[in-house]
């Protein structure tokens, strides 16, 4: 990863990753390895409300985030919190009307995904605007998924050894693949899903200041983040 060549190329861009504290371990990320590479220039860091941005002022590049837990919206009614899979406020798409009882949540989020490409192929200009999808980022709570059914992620030391990961991909990554293959507008998928998967031992498991227990969810960084930027940062140059 070179950080000044990342900001010579984005020279006046703006980077948004959108999305939970998985994207917010991403988006630290990267400001920490541009920021690593160029320790000597300006930055200007804006945090308000959902909205989080390291702007190093030299180049005129903002890295940010925008905070949601879904993809779709979540909103207050009379029969309690709603989360609406066919509605994206924020992104002044549409309003959604249907309601739908508790279901399947790989239905659910099968849905809530489809709304989405839905709204990216309304909205989206690909002349301005590059569009990606980072792949689904497993978690390492159960060890049966590795042939070790009595542990976690817990002391974990070292990753899964083997070519391929013994659980194979989780259902939710082939519902990305298949709501992807049908989105019209160029859509790139950042596919972290397998190499996450061997990182059994790349969690901050009872190191976590925020999460009390075993976090087996969120990465240790520096750490497998990084990574993912590093794929990112080659699919930017090409």
């Amino acid at each position: 990863f070179n950080g000044l060549d990342f900001l010579r190329r984005w020279r006046g861009k703006k980077i948004m990753f959108v999305g939970d504290s998985l994207s917010l371990n991403q988006w630290q990320s990267l400001t920490c390895l541009i920021h690593a590479s160029t320790p000597n220039l300006k930055t200007a860091v804006v945090r308000r409300d959902f909205l989080s941005s390291v702007t190093f002022q030299d180049y005129g590049v903002s890295v940010m985030l925008y905070h949601t837990p879904y993809l779709v919206d979540m909103v207050r009614d009379k029969v309690g919190t709603v989360l609406k899979l066919d509605s994206i406020q924020d992104g002044d798409a549409w309003r959604g009307t249907k309601k739908y009882k508790a279901m399947d949540r790989l239905v659910a989020f099968y849905k809530g995904l489809s709304t989405w490409a839905r709204w990216v192929d309304r909205s989206i200009d690909p002349s301005k605007t590059k569009v990606f999808f980072q792949g689904i980022s497993p978690i390492h709570y159960e060890g049966r998924e590795w042939n070790e059914p009595s542990k976690s992620c817990k002391g974990q030391t070292q990753p899964v050894s083997g070519s391929s990961y013994p659980a194979g991909l989780p259902a939710a990554a082939l519902v990305v693949n298949k709501v992807l293959a049908r989105i019209r507008k160029p859509v790139y998928l950042l596919d972290v899903t397998m190499l996450s998967q061997m990182r059994k031992d790349a969690h901050p498991t009872g190191y976590n200041g925020e999460h009390k227990g075993t976090d087996c969810s969120h990465w240790c960084l520096p750490g497998l983040p990084d990574t993912w930027n590093q794929l990112l940062y080659a699919a930017l140059l090409h």
